[in-house]
C-alpha cells in the first residue's frame, strides 16, 4: 500500500511539472517564454572580445521578451541544457546600424566647467523623457565636443559562443 502512495505523488508531481511548462525532463529544449540562464563570450569580427561572462555569473533572461539582442534570443530557442553553439550575428540581428542622429556636437560652453573632454570619455545628460543618456566623445576641438550616442557595437556583426546553462 505504502509503494502505491509512493508512485501516486510521484505521477502528481510528474503531472505538475510537465502542465506548468517547467522545463526539468531531460532534453527539453528552450522555447519562447523560458526564463533561461546562458553563459557566453561575445567576439567582434576581428576575435576581439568584448563582453563574456564565463568565470561569472550567467546571463538571465526570458525568451521573447526582448531582453536581449534578437539575435541572441533566436539562437537560444530549441536549445537543450548543457548545449554549447557559437553563433554568427549580423547587425541588424544585433545592435543595429548607426544612426547619424545620435551623433552631434555640443558647444564647449554648453559643458560644466569642471569637465576636460577627453576622446574615449563619456558625458552624460538626461531626455527629455526623463532618462539618462550616455554619449562617448569621438573628437574635441577648441568649441565643441562631438558625441556619439550609439550603442559601442552598432554597426559591427558579432559572434556569440553560447551555452545553455539552465532552463527555469
Amino acid at each position: 500500500m505504502k509503494n502505491r502512495y509512493i508512485v501516486l505523488i510521484a505521477i502528481f508531481l510528474l503531472g505538475a511539472i510537465l502542465l506548468s511548462g517547467c522545463n526539468l525532463l531531460p532534453g527539453a529544449k528552450a522555447k519562447t517564454g523560458d526564463k533561461v540562464e546562458v553563459n557566453y563570450t561575445g567576439k567582434l569580427a576581428d576575435g576581439t572580445v568584448f563582453d563574456s561572462s564565463v568565470g561569472g555569473e550567467p546571463i538571465k533572461f526570458t525568451i521573447g521578451s526582448g531582453e536581449v539582442i534578437p539575435g541572441f534570443d533566436k539562437a537560444v530557442l530549441g536549445m537543450k541544457v548543457g548545449e554549447k553553439k557559437t553563433v554568427f550575428i549580423p547587425v541588424d540581428e544585433a545592435y543595429g546600424p548607426v544612426r547619424q542622429e545620435l551623433i552631434g556636437e555640443i558647444p564647449r560652453d554648453k559643458l560644466a566647467s569642471d569637465v576636460v573632454p577627453e576622446v574615449g570619455g563619456m558625458l552624460q545628460a538626461t531626455g527629455q523623457d526623463g532618462r539618462q543618456v550616455i554619449f562617448v566623445i569621438t573628437a574635441v576641438s577648441d568649441n565643441a565636443v562631438t558625441v556619439d550616442a550609439n550603442n559601442p557595437l552598432a554597426g559591427k556583426d558579432i559572434t556569440f559562443e553560447i551555452e545553455l546553462v539552465k532552463i527555469n
